[in-house]
């Protein structure tokens, strides 16, 4: 039965992304927060820069655009400046979220409507809080992914004396898929996800395939996969110096060993264990109840993230997994991180709950006649000696404005980063796709 046109409200959305990782978190963001049968045309930027995403990356994530460009920060405050949207996702590091609210401040001055800015972070906040959380002041909404970060995030806002009231709990957008099989999986299958960031040191990188490709040589009867974020030649959200991928070249791997790329979900679809230091796949895992592993080996330490899991009953190490461990997650702890709480982890009824306060808080503000002008927590007066300085990496002035002789696009990219980009541009122009309010309600996007 066709559904009443009055029934469905047009919805135009903007997400700014960074890097493939941020545009993922950015894109179904947006989808997930946006009002109940609204009929939403998503129109994606990306920051040009170390990390735009190349193509493959951008098909990883799976969601679809219905228009697609790469842009420099003064290209897309023009384009925010004679476009109208009605919600903005700013899916970006910290110092460029902040540099945004001030650009887009001075692009809408004196305009009676601008669209609602949302913010937040793309996975486990375990290092820079105070940092981060100040430099996204100023967004309506500052996402938190659990109520542990949202006690967090509101914390620092009122410790400085800012306005905490744009905190708003939801969970990781990307939470979902199958529960994990009763009987597990034939071969049983252990998947190590690696980070591009953590550990750095080639020693220690050195030392944790070592023990991935000895636990493949004590097993023989079981799949052990390397998860590997990005390709050789590839960026990420985070700097990577030594790819697995080189690493691996020096090693003799058996032959139940091998290296996979490709959607984390489609990976865990067909997981046993998964064996991490702290990434946020950790959490995908746990939310779908599969057994989960934060290793030890290298210390529970900050720089490592792994200290986010302190009472997750998830900590072991390789010894303990070659010899047969199998780690019992605290039902507390895993509740309070906003993954698999009190419902299905096929993403049923409570985790989509877990985002009706911001479509309520959005729907509120987008119904409201005219929306305050936006007044993050840094201004020249607060913060004269950093400010200045993230606002010029952008090439805009302590103001908000782009400076005198800002070019309106960074220097071209060498010629196969152009012919990438294009065949990224390429690919969602081919197969655009509307993500209907019936689908924002499935577990997975």
């Amino acid at each position: 039965m066709d559904v009443p046109a009055s029934t469905t409200k047009s919805l135009r959305v903007a997400v700014l992304a960074d890097s493939d990782t941020r545009w993922k978190w950015g894109s179904l963001t947006a989808n997930r927060i946006s009002p109940a049968e609204s009929d939403i045309r998503l129109d994606g930027f990306l920051l040009r820069g170390r990390a735009t995403p190349t193509a493959r990356q951008l098909e990883e994530v799976g969601v679809r655009a219905d228009s697609l460009r790469e842009v420099t920060a003064v290209e897309f405050l023009r384009e925010m400046a004679k476009e109208q949207y009605d919600v903005l996702v700013l899916a970006l590091v910290g110092g460029a979220v902040q540099a945004m609210l001030h650009g887009l401040a001075h692009a809408w001055e004196g305009r009676e409507n601008r669209p609602v800015v949302v913010t937040g972070y793309v996975g486990v906040v375990y290092e820079k809080l105070a940092d981060g959380l100040l430099l996204r002041h100023g967004a309506d909404l500052v996402l938190a992914n659990s109520r542990q970060d949202a006690d967090r995030f509101q914390a620092v806002y009122e410790g400085v004396g800012a306005d905490a009231s744009s905190v708003t709990e939801v969970a990781l957008p990307f939470l979902g898929g199958t529960a994990y099989p009763a009987g597990g999986h034939d071969p049983y299958t252990v998947v190590f996800a690696a980070q591009p960031s953590v550990p750095e040191s080639r020693k220690d990188r050195t030392y944790l395939l070592n023990r991935l490709i000895q636990h493949a040589r004590l097993h023989p009867d079981r799949e052990v996969l390397l998860k590997l974020r990005s390709k050789p030649g590839e960026h990420t959200t985070h700097i990577e110096e030594l790819p697995y991928q080189k690493l691996v070249q020096k090693a003799d791997p058996p032959a139940n060993f091998r290296l996979v790329y490709g959607h984390m979900g489609e990976v865990l679809d067909r997981t046993d264990l998964l064996v991490t230091i702290s990434s946020t796949a950790a959490l995908e895992s746990l939310h779908r109840r599969i057994p989960t592993v934060v290793l030890s080996d290298l210390g529970v330490r900050e720089a490592l993230g792994n200290h986010h899991f302190v009472g997750s009953g998830c900590l072991a190490s390789w010894d303990q997994l070659d010899a047969g461990h199998r780690p019992s997650p605290d039902a507390a702890w895993v509740a309070r991180q906003g993954v698999a709480a009190g419902g299905p982890p096929s993403g049923g009824a409570s985790y989509e709950a877990a985002f009706d306060v911001a479509r309520f808080r959005i729907t509120e503000l987008l119904e409201a006649e005219t929306l305050p002008a936006l007044a993050p927590y840094y201004t020249p007066v607060t913060a004269p000696g950093y400010l200045p300085g993230i606002l010029a990496r952008h090439h805009l002035g302590p103001d908000g404005s782009p400076l005198p002789g800002a070019p309106a696009a960074d220097k071209e990219p060498s010629p196969v980063r152009q012919i990438v980009r294009r065949a990224a541009r390429g690919a969602y122009r081919h197969g655009v796709q509307r993500v209907a309010p019936v689908i924002r309600r499935m577990g997975e996007l």
